[in-house]
């Protein structure tokens, strides 16, 4: 049912209006509210086509995948040759990532919160840094420095005059690694929301608990980590659903995931109904992460903040030295150390800049510009029809269109690939395929989340008393939007457009699949460098890959960090 504001305002008034009114000011009366349906309705069918324009990449591949075209003799054979190494390479990393970003996210999260200590100010929004580096990038400037080739290694045998195979040294190059580094990199997500819960804990519950004879440890395990956990299951199931949709650090470390087997069946073998049965089997463990994320935040409940918020504990002299020391690891090892081994590689190889340089750094920008200028206008009247008119059809097709942030980049690529040339087909020509068009497509179903999600915030700040005042004076929808909200959202608008664009640059598996002929964005051209075991010409798009998304990771950081820093 549409929501009539005119009616919430001033209903007394209208009634009389048209009852005393002359029949001019009646026909002004019905032909606001005529408006006011038009334009409920407007906003309802915008969201409803963007979110049909979401699924339809999954709709696609759901169509693929049960067709009977190649018989399911495909898929029993994909089930007997590549799903158990897949499934258990998927679940074996998932597994490694988790414990890395479990130790690094919820231990800094509450040495941060709990205590206070050298450098704690500054490491509180510095620990975030590592969201700017993609898991790819610092797989690169690692294997180059830990390979058996690599510097350290050279070191140590020139030092002790060992040859290779004479020492044991870890490979690398291997499950473990992929799974490392993919727990460096993605560690902040649980870190920021590990923070903020045990930040907002409530004194009184650790006094009572004391009261009872509890120790510290007692105390942390059977009152303040329970409280946290919610919040910290929900960053690691978006830790999960990120490792299961990384393609380039497993590719390059020949790790055999799922996301991995997709790719190779459709661009090594051309087989797409198998690359599509693949991806169904993704898109279910995808499915069953969100679900167990929905069902674990629907048990949360919120209480009113502490008047008084829990004092953080001072640290001095040696225990505040191995506080400052432990929170610094993992920033150290996810940002600093790979970010100097890049700028060293490049720098060391003093080669000259690849001639298409140029033309990498402007697709990048091309694609990325396009779909952020794509996603927030999108995003924006999306927001707002959810705001103006709340029904369970608008909140259907508002989660509709925003679960493409939870599908990998290789799934939308082989759904998008199937209906653009379903589309080209029906024309008669190529007008899609082949064409930036698909990559800025995917780039949309991918990251519409961000950007709705940074609207909705922003309008959720914006008072209801705002509305109704500018509509008893004469606006409709579209000019409220327009003439009082547009001036609150700016910013917001600019900094969800800053994240969107960063995430589009570092987006790798989609734009592989997608890209046209002679197409490369520096995440494809560092991939493919990086394939080819030419690390130093890698490290300079990997570099401007990093500088660019410092500068959203920062301000991002910062803004997540006051509440604590002001504590």
């Amino acid at each position: 049912m549409h929501i009539i504001l005119v009616y919430r305002i001033l209903p007394n008034s209208i009634i009389d209006t048209t009852a005393l009114s002359p029949p001019s000011i009646a026909g002004s009366a019905r032909a606001a509210l005529w408006l006011e349906k038009l334009s409920s309705s407007s906003l309802l069918t915008f969201a409803t086509i963007g979110a049909l324009m979401t699924a339809a990449p999954v709709l696609v591949l759901l169509w693929l995948a049960f067709s009977p075209q190649g018989g399911w003799e495909t898929l029993e054979h994909l089930a007997v040759t590549v799903l158990p190494a897949a499934l258990a390479s998927s679940l074996a990393l998932a597994a490694i990532v988790l414990a890395v970003v479990l130790v690094a996210g919820v231990g800094c999260g509450w040495l941060v919160a709990a205590y206070e200590f050298p450098g704690r100010r500054w490491l509180s929004w510095a620990l975030v840094l590592p969201l700017s580096m993609p898991a790819f990038v610092m797989a690169y400037a690692y294997t180059d420095f830990l390979d058996t080739s690599g510097a350290l290694q050279s070191w140590f045998r020139d030092l002790s005059g060992l040859q290779v195979g004479e020492y044991l040294f870890p490979d690398v190059r291997s499950l473990p690694g992929a799974g490392l580094f993919l727990g460096l990199a993605l560690y902040p997500y649980v870190y920021m929301l590990a923070r903020s819960a045990f930040a907002e804990r409530s004194p009184s519950l650790g006094e009572a608990a004391r009261s009872l004879g509890l120790g510290p440890r007692a105390t942390w395990w059977r009152v303040t980590w329970p409280v946290a956990r919610p919040a910290v299951a929900a960053g690691c199931a978006l830790v999960l659903m990120e490792t299961l949709a990384d393609f380039g650090t497993v590719s390059y470390f020949a790790v055999d995931t799922l996301t991995a087997s997709i790719y190779r069946s459709w661009q090594g073998m051309g087989d797409r109904i198998a690359a599509a049965r693949l991806a169904l089997v993704l898109l279910l463990f995808v499915g069953l992460l969100v679900a167990a994320e929905r069902r674990q935040r629907a048990r949360m409940r919120f209480y009113p903040r502490a008047t008084k918020p829990a004092p953080r504990i001072s640290l001095s002299g040696w225990a505040g030295v191995r506080a400052t020391a432990l929170v610094s690891l993992p920033l150290l090892l996810g940002f600093v150390v790979p970010a100097l081994l890049l700028l060293r590689a490049w720098l060391a190889a003093s080669a000259p800049i690849d001639e298409r340089f140029g033309g990498w750094v402007m697709n990048s920008l091309l694609v990325a510009l396009l779909a952020a200028a794509l996603i927030l206008p999108v995003a924006l009247i999306t927001a707002y029809a959810a705001r103006l008119v709340r029904n369970r059809f608008i909140g259907f097709a508002v989660t509709l269109a925003c679960a493409g942030y939870a599908l990998p980049g290789i799934v939308i690529g082989v759904g998008l690939m199937v209906l653009v040339g379903a589309l080209d087909n029906l024309a008669g020509r190529l007008l899609l395929a082949g064409t930036i068009v698909a990559v800025v497509y995917a780039y949309g179903v991918r990251f519409f989340s961000i950007g709705y999600q940074g609207m909705e915030a922003a309008l959720a700040r914006i008072s209801p008393s705002m509305d109704q005042s500018a509509r008893s004076l004469g606006l409709g929808p579209f000019e409220v939007l327009r003439e009082v909200h547009w001036p609150l959202l700016r910013p917001s608008m600019a900094s969800a457009a800053l994240l969107v664009f960063v995430d589009c640059l570092k987006e790798l598996p989609a734009t592989l699949v997608l890209r046209p002929f002679n197409f490369d964005t520096l995440a494809v051209s560092a991939y493919h460098y990086a394939s080819d075991e030419r690390l130093a010409e890698a490290a300079l798009p990997s570099l401007l890959i990093v500088a660019a998304g410092l500068l959203p990771v920062i301000l991002l950081s910062r803004v997540a960090g006051r509440s604590v820093a002001g504590n």
